[in-house]
């Protein structure tokens, strides 16, 4: 075989397994070769004895000292729950107290004994109130005496035409979505430049990427996520402090209900229909926890027909334009939601 022939035949075998990525996988094909061949995850079972097992598999987030924001629910929720089988020491940090302190119960039962109460330490926050956060910062080291990962997490979405979004309700959304996570960014990475070493992790989105159509606030948020995390990567690319971006598509949690809309102190108030084509929370985690654990820059994240529509509008944006001119809005409205987005 000559030396083109090889060329071409290893384009042919990429192309082939980019097909049957796009019809059956959940990300993007550099998380799904990660998923495959280097979990670098615990996995937990139970036998019938009721109790539950944890089983390594050269799992590098194990004693790692973990702090995620929104972890009261949703994604935040679920990638706590599994950071616990894995062994993580987990600070959990959203609005909500009890429902923190019913996370960390969920955590110490699916831990298997791994972990102890001082383990996980519940932080309850508003993490727009940046004026407090380098006392909590303080706190976290004071109790833990280090901090390895901080999980950017807390935000909301949201559903409006864009000629009647308030401006008040665009300053909301990026002080919640944005400058709450810069902060407490900023001030993780003056601590991990001190240690030598550290991981920042950021929740955006596949908004973040192509933006859909009635979420003009949310999608300009999660771009300016990844211009300013993007920017830290690329200066900290010889050190030992990394970025992961997470972007996940429409995932089944009360994202939707809490959504912001046009106008400030008003929720969206829809719910998801349980037969709508999500990936489950608990399964966006566990992919989310595989790009943190492999140091991923960016990973993206959804059933089908998500990853093949972002290769397409990333890689071919002339033919996704004029797809997007034939069969409009209305296609994305039933992909994301299933419903009318406004």
């Amino acid at each position: 075989m000559s030396f083109l022939s090889l060329i071409g035949f290893f384009f042919v075998i990429k192309f082939f397994m980019y097909f049957i990525l796009f019809f059956t996988g959940d990300s993007d094909f550099e998380l799904w070769w990660y998923n495959m061949f280097s979990n670098k995850l615990a996995h937990a079972y139970t036998r019938d004895d009721g109790k539950i097992y944890i089983v390594y598999h050269n799992d590098t987030l194990k004693g790692k000292v973990v702090w995620i924001t929104g972890a009261s629910s949703g994604i935040g929720e679920h990638i706590a729950l599994q950071l616990s089988k894995s062994g993580s020491k987990l600070i959990l940090s959203a609005r909500n107290k009890e429902k923190l302190l019913q996370v960390k119960n969920h955590c110490l039962e699916i831990s298997g004994g791994k972990l102890s109460a001082n383990d996980i330490l519940v932080l309850p926050m508003d993490v727009t109130n940046v004026s407090k956060h380098v006392s909590w910062f303080d706190s976290v080291i004071n109790h833990f005496g280090k901090l390895d990962i901080l999980i950017n997490n807390a935000g909301r979405s949201q559903r409006a035409k864009w000629e009647d979004i308030e401006l008040s309700v665009d300053r909301e959304a990026f002080d919640l979505n944005v400058f709450a996570a810069i902060n407490l960014s900023r001030i993780a990475v003056r601590y991990f430049n001190q240690i030598g070493s550290g991981q920042l992790v950021a929740t955006s989105s596949v908004a973040g990427i192509v933006p859909p159509p009635f979420s003009a606030t949310y999608n300009a948020t999660k771009h300016a996520l990844h211009g300013y995390f993007g920017a830290l990567q690329r200066e900290k690319v010889h050190s030992n402090i990394y970025v992961t971006l997470l972007c996940p598509g429409p995932v089944f949690s009360n994202f939707l209900k809490e959504s912001f809309t046009a106008h400030p102190g008003e929720k969206f108030g829809l719910s998801h229909s349980p037969t709508d084509n999500r990936m489950s929370a608990e399964r966006c985690a566990r992919l989310s926890c595989i790009a943190i654990a492999n140091k991923l820059k960016e990973s993206w994240i959804g059933k089908f027909p998500i990853i093949p529509l972002l290769y397409l509008s990333v890689y071919y944006p002339i033919l996704s334009n004029k797809l997007y001119e034939l069969y409009g809005y209305k296609i994305i409205q039933k992909i994301r939601d299933n419903q009318p987005a406004v």
